[in-house]
């Protein structure tokens, strides 16, 4: 199997020209999600950390930091020169702290078909290619998860460890 290295500094890339900063900034503020005091996860930092968990999937969140921070472009050089990253507690917090609203705002603002008709590939007998994929991801065990997205089936007298939730997704496959 060929183990594919992301550099950071292109991801930062590719979710900067994807997302734009002002983007961001226009969802926290229309959420409530900026914070109130200069802290060391700011919230633009922590929308691009969840962005970041999807492309580095199989690292802790320490690790999507540090590799956003080493990633980081020259106005935040000074961040990435003094920065620490911060305990997994501090990270949880300020994840909860932005909240899934402003993610799913910054969906909803950004969101939408690329390709045009002249866009190669994207069209066939003038309908829209698309493609469906999906999977399942594990929630906490939580009361209230388990009673909205319930268990999968288990062998008699036994439990999964955890709910699930099954996404599937329809992606423009012509970009």
């Amino acid at each position: 199997m060929v183990s594919l290295l992301i550099e950071s500094a292109e991801v930062l890339k590719a979710i900067e020209t994807a997302i734009p900063a002002e983007a961001i900034e226009q969802v926290l503020g229309q959420t409530d999600s900026r914070e109130t005091r200069k802290r060391k996860l700011p919230s633009h930092l922590v929308v691009c950390m969840v962005i970041g968990m999807s492309i580095w999937s199989s690292d802790s969140m320490r690790t999507v930091l540090k590799n956003l921070v080493k990633g980081l472009r020259t106005q935040w050089l000074k961040l990435g020169q003094y920065w620490r990253v911060p305990s997994p507690s501090s990270i949880t917090e300020a994840r909860q702290r932005l909240g899934c609203r402003a993610m799913s705002q910054l969906f909803k603002l950004l969101a939408s078909p690329l390709a045009t008709a002249e866009t190669p590939g994207a069209f066939l007998f003038g309908l829209r290619v698309m493609a469906a994929d999906g999977t399942v991801l594990d929630v906490p065990d939580t009361p209230a998860n388990a009673k909205v997205f319930g268990y999968p089936a288990s062998p008699k007298g036994t439990r999964p460890a955890f709910p699930k939730i099954r996404l599937v997704l329809l992606v423009e496959a012509g970009t």
